[in-house]
């Protein structure tokens, strides 16, 4: 299929190849057409259970398209629904009142996701490790950075890698008793999956912090955190989606630090005195 094609209206596109699909890739397309919408916000996973089907049947589909992945499909789906209805809420609310609401909403939906007694062994199995490490790139990346900057204050040593081949090569170095704490807001982020399936084979314990709860990154996971705050492919590194992240960052620390309140208050003290030459 040519580019220029590709760029066109994808359901018409869907439309036309329809009759060349098997007839489970026809379920795929049937689910995309039915609802289109949903589609956008789908993992590979979900598109896949929705349409009765495996994933591999979701992503042959996209490449009868024409596309290279189910990522690119999503890209085009959403190009295609561009006339997005936030543009007309920023417009109906004000740009300032739209975002605060969106953002509030995000915080709110991502509490609701939240497994209390999940969350506490999570915290737990962090407290206990011999090794922290924290894997994301692009956006994940930064909130795996973030991360490390929060739990430094509180005297917990942890490393955020968010360079692939390190992220690899730091994953082969894990074992049991060390835990890997896997950012993807798609769950599908291949980088990511590839280190924390090396950190798996050689026994370490694997959290993922993601908004899909069936997605590549939570078959995975020995512990799943769901955050809020999807996002289409138009939106990629949303400052919503990040500040459902950064919520759940803000859980496991505060939950860490309340473990060991006298320790973490010292090394809070500690780390603002080393620095404190460093301000005017």
């Amino acid at each position: 299929m040519t580019q220029k094609l590709l760029e066109g209206n994808l359901l018409s596109v869907i439309r036309s190849y329809y009759p060349s699909l098997t007839k489970s890739e026809q379920k795929v397309a049937d689910k995309v057409l039915e609802d289109i919408e949903s589609v956008l916000y789908c993992s590979v996973t979900d598109l896949a259970d929705k349409s009765g089907v495996g994933e591999t049947t979701a992503l042959r589909f996209c490449r009868k398209l024409g596309f290279k992945g189910y990522q690119e499909f999503k890209l085009t789906l959403a190009k295609t629904l561009s006339n997005d209805a936030k543009e007309d809420e920023v417009v109906e609310q004000g740009m300032q009142y739209a975002i605060a609401n969106n953002t509030k909403s995000v915080i709110d939906e991502t509490l609701k996701m939240v497994d209390e007694e999940l969350l506490h062994s999570c915290i737990s199995a962090i407290a206990k490790a011999d090794h922290l490490h924290f894997y994301g790139v692009g956006t994940s990346g930064l909130t795996a950075l973030d991360a490390k900057n929060r739990l430094i204050r509180i005297g917990k040593h942890s490393d955020a890698i968010i360079d692939p081949h390190i992220q690899a090569m730091g994953a082969a170095t894990l074992g049991k008793g060390d835990v890997v704490v896997g950012i993807s807001l798609s769950g599908s982020t291949k980088d990511t999956l590839d280190s924390l399936e090396i950190a798996k084979k050689n026994g370490a314990t694997v959290i993922a912090i993601t908004y899909y709860a069936r997605s590549p990154i939570t078959q995975l996971a020995d512990y799943v955190l769901l955050s809020g705050g999807k996002e289409s492919p138009l939106e990629g590194g949303s400052l919503s989606a990040k500040i459902s992240q950064l919520f759940i960052i803000d859980l496991l620390c505060t939950g860490l630090a309340l473990n060991d309140k006298e320790r973490s208050l010292e090394m809070k003290e500690k780390t603002a005195r080393s620095v404190i030459n460093k301000i005017y």
